[in-house]
This record gives structure tokens, sequence and C-alpha cells, in this order.
């Protein structure tokens, strides 16, 4: 089984992320920011990624430090659970449309963190969270991840439309990069036979 358990504490946050790649979706998250585990839930459900968050962190400052960090934790987790790669798709990408909004995500687990990210969202909150936090999740765990991460709005009218189709592209996306290639499981995805 392609898993892993990290824990990381700081003056801020302290956080634990257990994942499961082989899993079937299954999603136990509370980072105490609302609409954050709304987010985190449809990562693991379409990422058919078993997931478990506990985060507490700073909030009385504001949800920065913990969504950041959450990210972080969740990226190294993943990169964990990856070990070496082999058999792996490594790429994956999606175009994923919810109500108004067309979110298009591309990604390439190399190991080499890159972060594109052409997305408007229209207001500066969803309910209390701000908006802004969103592309800071995903810094964070591109980078903490090794991905080579491209997310694209292409509609959106409604910020919450737009936020959780990013990450449920992200999350088919991830899918199928986690997914083990029938044709070649026993070999790591490159020419340079490291990732």
């Amino acid at each position: 089984m392609r898993t892993a358990n990290i824990a990381r504490k700081t003056a801020e946050t302290d956080i634990s992320v257990e994942i499961n790649l082989d899993g079937t979706g299954v999603y136990d998250n509370e980072t105490g920011v609302g609409f954050f585990d709304h987010m985190l839930d449809q990562l693991a459900r379409h990422s058919l990624i078993d997931m478990t968050i506990r985060a507490s962190g700073d909030l009385h400052i504001d949800d920065h430090h913990t969504v950041e960090d959450t990210g972080i934790a969740l990226g190294q987790a993943l990169s964990a659970a990856l070990g070496d790669k082999k058999g792996i798709r490594r790429y994956g990408a999606c175009l994923l449309p919810m109500d108004d909004a067309l979110v298009r995500s591309a990604l390439d687990l190399s190991g080499r963190p890159f972060l594109v990210w052409n997305v408007e969202l229209p207001t500066p909150k969803i309910g209390s969270f701000d908006t802004e936090l969103v592309r800071e999740f995903f810094q964070a765990f591109s980078t903490h991840g090794g991905i080579t991460l491209h997310v694209d709005a292409l509609h959106g009218l409604n910020s919450h439309h737009i936020a959780e189709a990013a990450f449920k592209s992200v999350a088919r996306a991830l899918r199928e990069a986690v997914e083990t290639d029938p044709r070649k499981a026993d070999a790591i995805p490159s020419t340079k036979g490291a990732l």
C-alpha cells in the first residue's frame, strides 16, 4: 500500500496528515476552517486518495497559516507515499465544469515544483474564507509535493464554484497521475531512470 503519515508542528500550527493513494476517496478532514474542509473533502473524493487531516492553528489571527501549512504537510505526504514513483502514470489532466465555472488542470509528478495559476476569484471572500488562500494552498501543495501544476479557470462567475472546480479538477488530474500504469508497472516513468 502506498501510504504516508506526516506530522508538522510549528509555533503557528499543529497538523497531521494520513493518506492512502490506493484508496477509494474516503475522507475525514478537520482543520477548523469550514470551507477549506469542504475543499479537502472534494480533493480526497475525486482523487480517490483516502485522506485524514487534523489541523489546529492560530485561527484567531486568520486562516492563512492553517491553510498553507496543511498544503505543505499534504504535499510532503504525497511525496512520501509515492516513494520512487515506480509504475505511476506521472501525468494527469482534467477539464472540469461546475455550473458557470470551467477549470482546466494539468500536472506532472516530476519532482520539479512549479505552479502556474490563472484563476481569478471575483470576490475576496467565500463566506468567511479569504479566496486568496486557494492559491496559497496549491502553491504549498505543489512545492512540497514536487508537482508541476497548471490551473486555468476558463469561465466562471461564482467564487465558490470556481474554487470548488479547481479542487475537483486538480483531484481528477492527481487521480490519473498517481495510478499505476499497467503497461509499465515496473518502471520509473522517465528516460532518466529517476524522478
